[in-house]
C-alpha cells in the first residue's frame, strides 16, 4: 500500500468523489470484505459490491485474497493507498498552467505551481515505485510571524537573494554535466499567509480587535 496514491485517470477521480466510496477507501486502510464493510458503512452487501467493483475497475482497491466459506468464495479487498490527491492532469483541459502567471508576487500562480507540483510527484512517485528506486526529494515547512508588511517583503527579498546564489553556485549547465547524465531538479520555494485556526477566528476577537 502507498502512503499517497495521486490520481490522474477522470474517471478515477470521479469515482474516488463519491461520498460513499470515499468512506468505503477509508475503511479498506485495513483489509476487509464486503460483508464486514455492509456493518460499517450502514448499506446492504449488494450496494457495497456495486461501489467496490467500481474502485477495483478503477485501480483504487485491490484484491488481497479469497476465502472460501461453503459454497461462497469472500473476496478480501485493500485500498491502494493510505491516502490520495487528484492530479491536475485528471482536469488537463481546465488545469492551471503556471506559464499564464509567471508573478512571484500572484497567488494565483502559486497555486499553479503548486499543482504542477502534485503532478510531477505523483508520476514520479508511480515511477519510483515501478523501478523499485528510492525517489530523492526535500522540503521544508515552517511558519514565521512578521512584525510588518515591510518585514514580510525585507524577508522575501532576502530569501530570493540567498535563493539565486545558491542555485548560482551549485547549478551545472554546461555541456559536461549534459554528458554525465546529470539530472534536473525542480525547486519551488513558497510563502503565504497560514490559515486562521476557528479560536483566532472567533467573533469575539473580531470585535476586540476593533
Amino acid at each position: 500500500m502507498l502512503d499517497i496514491e495521486v490520481i490522474e485517470d477522470p474517471a478515477a477521480a470521479e469515482a474516488s468523489l463519491d461520498p460513499i466510496r470515499t468512506r468505503i477507501l477509508q475503511e479498506l486502510a485495513e483489509p476487509g470484505s464486503a460483508t464486514q464493510l455492509a456493518v460499517k458503512v450502514g448499506l446492504p452487501r449488494q450496494k457495497v459490491n456495486y461501489h467496490l467493483k467500481a474502485l477495483e475497475r478503477h485501480g483504487l482497491v485491490e484484491l488481497v485474497e479469497e476465502r472460501k466459506k461453503g459454497n461462497v468464495t469472500e473476496r478480501v479487498l485493500r485500498a491502494t493507498a493510505a491516502s490520495y490527491l487528484i492530479s491536475p492532469v485528471a482536469l488537463a483541459s481546465v488545469a492551471p498552467d503556471p506559464r499564464r502567471f509567471s508573478d512571484r508576487f500572484s497567488a494565483f500562480w502559486l497555486l499553479a505551481l503548486a499543482a504542477r507540483t502534485v503532478q510531477e510527484m505523483g508520476k514520479l512517485i508511480a515511477g519510483a515505485a515501478a523501478a523499485k528506486k528510492k525517489l530523492a526529494s526535500f522540503a521544508i515547512d515552517g511558519e514565521i510571524t512578521f512584525r510588518s508588511a515591510s518585514d514580510r517583503a525585507a524577508f522575501a527579498e532576502e530569501l530570493g537573494v540567498a535563493v539565486t546564489r545558491l542555485v548560482d553556485k551549485y547549478h551545472d549547465g554546461g555541456a559536461s554535466a549534459a554528458a554525465s547524465g546529470a539530472r534536473k531538479h525542480r525547486l519551488v520555494v513558497v510563502l503565504h499567509p497560514a490559515l486562521k485556526t476557528n479560536t483566532q477566528h472567533s467573533p469575539e476577537k473580531e470585535q476586540d480587535n476593533d
